[in-house]
């Protein structure tokens, strides 16, 4: 059995970051005639940036990847993972030399997800537009345009 990750660490650059071994999530994504759209969870107010929107995510596990991590993650936070999901593209925000998060961006079938425990306030499929409206957490913001990116050099 895997040792847990979750926990705060002082990371080389001296910042205190989440995730013993690191962290990672995925963003999911649906395409329609009109165009793509990106699940965003709504953190709720006992996860750090409460009331902000992200993807769904967290610590990696020890030996854990981080795709494995942010499937993980995302399924104990938001439900199952449809059969038949691509990733199509991740990012890396690696400011230390000794913690990174990644980002996938997951192509999922059709849309999916809830919010099943105490970390996810909501779930909602949106454009890329609209992602750029809602009150997004620090991290996810920074991320976004990168995402964006390959969200849209994906789109047929």
């Amino acid at each position: 059995m895997r040792r847990s990750g979750d926990g705060f660490m002082m990371c080389s650059d001296g910042h205190v970051r989440w995730g013993v071994y690191g962290a990672a999530g995925a963003v999911f994504v649906v395409r329609f005639p009109d165009g793509p759209r990106v699940m965003l969870q709504k953190r709720s107010a006992f996860a750090h940036e409460g009331g902000t929107w992200s993807c769904a995510g967290g610590a990696l596990d020890e030996g854990e990847t981080p795709l494995e991590g942010a499937l993980r993650e995302a399924a104990e936070e938001i439900g199952a993972i449809p059969v038949g999901y691509e990733v199509i593209g991740h990012t890396v925000f690696a400011p230390a030399t000794d913690w990174a998060y990644t980002t996938f961006v997951v192509e999922v079938p059709g849309e999916f997800g809830a919010s099943i425990n105490f970390e996810t306030d909501a779930i909602a499929w949106d454009s890329p537009d609209e992602v750029e409206h809602r009150p997004l957490h620090a991290g996810f913001a920074a991320a976004w345009p990168e995402l964006r990116a390959i969200i849209a050099e994906a789109t047929p």
